[in-house]
């Protein structure tokens, strides 16, 4: 038998990890009832989120499930409306699964109903009733390690807690939910660049839609990105209507994030980048995926990532690393915390700015706190000050003019107390 302190160190710690990320994934599914998707109706006073959901999974037998892991040969649809109990009732950012079947309305998420569409071409009575004045359209594409209840929760909980005026549309590809198919989930992506590519471009060409924002997690972010890509080599640019692509802890490797960034040549959409270096999962995928960092755990205030930040343009980081969080792993914040998740239907899908005076957020030392109206002092106040720190174009000439001016009064307050 091998001594484990025989091992490499990088071996050992992948290990801790696997073993740490495993039982926070055993706590995370217990409770969690097998057939979530048999209606079980609504409460008075619960809302409902009415969605649109895209699938290249294949059907499973097994009732109330829909859809399994596995492939499927062509892109199938449903309409799926979700109700979520009063908010007095529930914390904002989280999903109450039901304990048991059937569902509390009252208390729990439940499934009101679902309706399969034999082909893409029948969702347009769906788009044009739940179609906004905005008439904005949002495309969620899940990250790995998801069933397909799990995709369909947690993005009803997004659209709900968010708030967001747009006409919701998820993505989900097929993922086995299981964290030892890690390589399968991944090739699965691959498997779906095509046929996200091609919802893409169907919601783009829709006379209806005026505006569509892309937002990804995890893995999915990969995905994302590969068929914005694909997009961009196949028509010589992205969409004009693809306003807006938000990832979300992306599980990509900074160095083909890069790649796909230049394929997608000039007109790009706006990019907004949730990262967070406590995040445990994308630790692990860096361990193994070659030692590599990965865009979700980047820091955006040290080299060589600030300097490609700044000749990159369009890109804004959030960085939540000091925001707490209910999740083990740090890898789903963006959508657990109420602050982020109303970030994201207030200003982000409408593709504004996160530093715009005019909800408080006004000039800022390269970071901005949300919620208050303190002003960061100077650069090494920064991590202590801010739960969320956000680094745009224009917060990060603001920074570095704001910390030239720093370093120039301090120097001369050096020099004045040196000759004294």
């Amino acid at each position: 038998m091998t001594d484990d302190r025989t091992r490499p160190v990088c071996f050992r710690h992948a290990g801790k990890i696997a073993l740490l990320l495993l039982s926070a994934i055993a706590a995370g599914c217990a409770g969690k009832p097998v057939g979530v998707l048999v209606p079980s109706g609504t409460s008075p006073g619960a809302s409902e989120v009415n969605m649109l959901v895209a699938t290249t999974r294949a059907p499973s037998d097994q009732p109330g499930i829909l859809y399994g892991g596995e492939r499927a040969a062509q892109l199938s649809a449903a309409e799926i409306i979700v109700s979520i109990p009063p908010d007095e009732t529930r914390e904002i950012g989280q999903v109450q699964w039901p304990k048991k079947l059937p569902a509390d309305p009252s208390k729990e998420f439940s499934t009101v109903s679902v309706k399969p569409l034999a082909s893409p071409a029948e969702a347009q009575p769906w788009l044009k009733a739940n179609l906004p004045k905005s008439r904005r359209v949002l495309i969620f594409v899940h990250g790995f390690n998801n069933r397909y209840e799990d995709a369909v929760y947690r993005f009803a909980q997004i659209v709900h807690d968010s708030k967001t005026d747009v006409a919701p549309i998820m993505f989900t590809w097929p993922s086995r939910a299981s964290i030892f198919d890690y390589n399968y989930d991944k090739e699965s992506t691959n498997y779906s660049r095509d046929a996200l590519e091609e919802l893409l471009r169907r919601a783009s060409q829709d006379p209806a839609i005026s505006e569509v924002t892309v937002m990804a997690h995890s893995m999915g972010s990969w995905l994302t990105v590969e068929a914005l890509r694909q997009m961009a080599i196949r028509d010589g640019r992205v969409a004009p209507k693809i306003k807006n692509v938000i990832l979300a802890s992306p599980d990509l490797d900074v160095d083909v994030f890069g790649k796909q960034w230049e394929a997608m040549g000039k007109d790009k959409p706006k990019f907004t980048i949730f990262v967070s270096r406590d995040d445990r999962a994308l630790t692990l995928s860096r361990r193994i995926s070659g030692n590599i960092e990965r865009l979700g755990q980047i820091d955006p205030s040290q080299e060589p990532y600030r300097s490609a930040l700044e000749n990159a343009g369009d890109i804004t980081i959030l960085d939540l690393t000091a925001l707490k969080s209910n999740d083990q792993l740090n890898h789903g914040k963006f959508a657990e915390s109420p602050e982020v998740v109303k970030l994201i239907g207030n200003r982000l899908i409408a593709g504004q700015t996160v530093t715009d005076s005019d909800i408080g957020l006004g000039d800022r030392v390269g970071a901005v706190a949300l919620g208050t109206a303190q002003t960061v002092g100077s650069a090494a106040s920064i991590a202590v000050s801010t739960p969320i720190l956000i680094f745009d174009p224009k917060t990060r000439q603001n920074y570095q003019g704001q910390v030239d001016r720093f370093g120039r009064s301090l120097g001369g307050t050096i020099s004045s107390t040196v000759g004294q």
